[in-house]
């Protein structure tokens, strides 16, 4: 089987309902973009810690990371990384939409994650935050808006396309 085809299959099994099914679509469009753009990085899907504290980490949906950190986690037994992905993605979960919105979004902009996006299919918006001198900058993105991203400016992605799967 393809690489490909089984992080598709790991996907699935590791979200469930609307949750897994963005996650899935995601990964995939994000990984699309980087063979667009001809880049060595990699889309992880919550497999990857991410260090915010000297004791804590963080795992996110889905991170992208550069080729250099994709070498260092091949020698890590746990895949925590030390410093900062190119970008975190989190679909929010009905239950603490807080984490999200708050407590992550401090912890990753302290960690100097430069692009972090927050999908919130309650609301049906996308929030794309670039770090600008230590602090987040908000996009806000709803109904059939499309996606405004640094990392990826060639993107081509509307809201409804990842919330009517």
């Amino acid at each position: 089987m393809m690489m490909a085809q089984i992080i598709s299959m790991k996907l699935i099994s590791i979200g469930s309902g609307l949750h897994g099914l963005i996650l899935h679509f995601v990964f995939n469009i994000l990984d699309q973009e980087i063979d667009k753009i001809k880049q060595q990085w990699k889309v992880m899907p919550g497999t990857v810690g991410v260090r915010t504290a000297k004791n804590k980490s963080r795992i996110p949906d889905l991170v992208i990371l550069s080729e250099t950190q994709c070498q260092e986690i091949r020698e890590m037994s746990t895949a925590v990384l030390e410093s900062p992905p190119l970008l975190a993605v989190e679909i929010v979960s009905s239950n603490n939409p807080d984490d999200d919105y708050h407590y992550k979004r401090s912890e990753y902009a302290v960690r100097e994650i430069p692009e972090y996006w927050i999908i919130d299919p309650k609301t049906k918006k996308v929030s794309i935050l670039l770090l600008v001198s230590g602090f987040y900058e908000v996009a806000e993105f709803t109904q059939e808006q499309e996606i405004k991203s640094s990392l990826f400016p060639e993107l081509k992605l509307t809201l409804k396309q990842i919330f009517e799967l």
